[in-house]
């Protein structure tokens, strides 16, 4: 048992993975309470798509393909901020309108070009094994900056989070912590792209946190449960994949899927035997 809990570490790329994999796993769990208490699942696989345009145009340019994501993504995240608040328009109406502007961009862009020197496409599904040690560093430096911003607004993020209208008329500038939320959460995507890709990283930011929001609905305890989720799927998902030589992000998408129907078939177990007593 112990000989096969260690042998990945053999590696040094698996080493990295296995780090990579507990930094997005415990950043995108944590981030995932607010997206879903807002309910705003929807937006982070609107601005993990938006975000290729970002990639397409930093290949092109023979630039960082993480900046050109995370600028993209930023701006798409303030623009559906701006977009929803201005324009008086639904959260999702203006994300479905902007994530599919930005991500055919990309797809423009890409379909000029006559040949590709790098697969673009693999930024769509990920690769946590190719995470060089610069791109482990890049992971902690902006999980550090998301981590450190989250705990300086924990109080106005929680307020907000449940009650705008009352976060505002308290003195709270509802509007600004809705922007920097959104700006965290494209951070976020960010980091989580190589991990998981692009297509799945929407399901790593919701599914831990809607799977420990079904076993409480307080705060705090939802945060640390689908920290702990995030954490979990994101190591067993890897060790999973090593095993069994599936793709790693889908691999780990799965067993969070289970994860949150575990949780959901312990929910409705305990509220049927509360019926009964």
């Amino acid at each position: 048992m112990i000989d096969h809990l260690i042998a990945p570490f053999h590696y040094a790329f698996m080493q990295r993975a296995f780090l990579t994999a507990i930094l997005v796993g415990v950043l995108c769990s944590t981030m995932g309470t607010y997206v879903i208490l807002r309910k705003l699942a929807f937006i982070g696989d609107g601005i993990a798509h938006a975000s290729f345009a970002g990639i397409v145009i930093a290949y092109l340019k023979g630039t960082n393909f993480y900046l050109g994501a995370g600028v993209v993504a930023v701006i798409t995240a303030l623009g559906i901020g701006f977009v929803h608040r201005r324009g008086r328009i639904s959260l999702d109406t203006t994300i479905g309108v902007l994530f599919t502007g930005a991500f055919a961009l990309g797809i423009f862009l890409m379909s000029r070009q006559r040949s590709y020197s790098v697969d673009l496409q693999s930024f769509l599904f990920g690769d946590i094994l190719s995470v060089g040690s610069q791109d482990v560093l890049m992971i902690v430096a902006l999980a550090l900056l998301v981590v450190v911003v989250t705990a300086l607004l924990y109080r106005a993020l929680l307020y907000t989070s449940f009650d705008p209208v009352v976060a505002q008329a308290s003195g709270m500038n509802a509007g600004a912590i809705e922007y920097i939320l959104l700006v965290l959460i494209a951070l976020t995507i960010i980091i989580s792209l190589q991990a998981v890709g692009i297509i799945l990283v929407a399901a790593l930011l919701v599914t831990p946190a809607a799977a420990a929001y079904q076993l409480t609905n307080r705060f705090a305890p939802m945060m640390a449960l689908s920290a702990c989720f995030g954490a979990f799927c994101a190591v067993g998902g890897l060790y999973l994949s090593y095993y069994l030589a599936s793709a790693s992000g889908a691999t780990i998408v799965l067993l969070a899927t289970l994860l949150f129907f575990a949780a959901l078939g312990g929910k409705q177990l305990r509220l049927a035997i509360a019926r009964r007593t």
